[in-house]
């Protein structure tokens, strides 16, 4: 009753219901916009959808080939930094045995010379010593027999004779046959 009523058109009873006509048109545009989307904008976004996971996968194995790579080379690093630290350990304990050794062959140096100048001086102090007694003996006996020549108020000069009395009188005096003593009343201890 309510199409025959109506006669030829849409009914304006039911304004909700579209029009058939609008209805295939939306239907065909529909149809044409799922083909468009199936056949080019799907496709093209599986494609960069598949590009940008490659690119990330690619950028994920790069990173991880970048990772290994830095991982050899720290571990390279850190081998030469230890045969360096061995190297230098060696070489501070080399420079200390050469440090030692020319301490030792300084000290040995130094003891040698130091013995070279005692003995040197030594007999510097002997030959000065010597010459010393030879001229003091000499002194000694021309004084003495300058002085027993007064006192005997003879001439004591003949020299065999001065001088085997010089040297009996100091043989004397150095084994200790002799005692000096003073004149007169008062007595000097020697």
């Amino acid at each position: 009753m309510f199409l025959a009523s109506e006669g030829a058109g849409w009914p304006e009873a039911l304004p909700l219901l579209p029009h058939p006509a609008e209805m295939i048109i939306g239907l065909i545009a529909f149809a044409i916009l799922y083909w468009l989307f199936k056949k080019i904008v799907v496709p093209n976004m599986e494609r960069m959808y598949a590009e940008r996971t490659a690119a990330i996968e690619g950028g994920i194995a790069k990173a991880e080939e970048a990772q290994k790579e830095a991982d050899a080379a720290k571990q390279q690093y850190e081998s030469q930094l230890a045969d360096a630290r061995a190297e230098a350990a060696k070489i501070r304990e080399d420079a200390r045995a050469q440090g030692a050794a020319i301490i030792a062959e300084s000290r040995e140096q130094a003891t040698a010379e130091a013995t070279r100048i005692t003995e040197n001086a030594t007999k510097q102090i002997a030959a000065e010593r010597q010459q010393a007694t030879v001229q003091l003996r000499s002194e000694v006996g021309g004084l003495s027999t300058e002085l027993a020549s007064r006192i005997v108020g003879e001439s004591l000069h003949d020299e065999a004779r001065q001088k085997g009395i010089i040297d009996r009188f100091l043989a004397e005096l150095e084994s200790g046959d002799i005692r000096p003593e003073a004149s007169g009343s008062s007595r000097v201890d020697a």
